[in-house]
């Protein structure tokens, strides 16, 4: 069963601030296990559905040079701690 998202109400600021935060976490978990790659531009964390989501992390100089050098499908719990990825994220850098 799907978890159902509120219908037609927009979200507080204390709501928005929450996910930015678990995204920082969820992305700060990332770059402590994968290190920092030279040239990084930025790490994007995408919210897919309840506890799942999207991590890439580009490099670059510039946006217009910057590419996908890593991405990664987590899941994470409320914390902002990895449960799984996939693919396993492991130190490069």
């Amino acid at each position: 069963m799907m978890p159902t998202k509120r219908q037609g109400k927009p979200d507080t600021d204390q709501e928005a601030r929450g996910r930015q935060h678990l995204s920082s976490l969820i992305g700060g978990h990332v770059m402590h296990t994968l290190g920092q790659p030279g040239n990084l531009h930025s790490v994007q964390v995408r919210s897919l559905w309840e506890g799942h989501y999207r991590v890439n992390v580009l490099v670059g100089v510039d946006v217009a040079s910057a590419k996908v050098a890593h991405s990664y499908f987590l899941v994470a719990d409320g914390e902002g701690n990895i449960v799984t990825s996939t693919p396993r994220i492991a130190r490069k850098y």
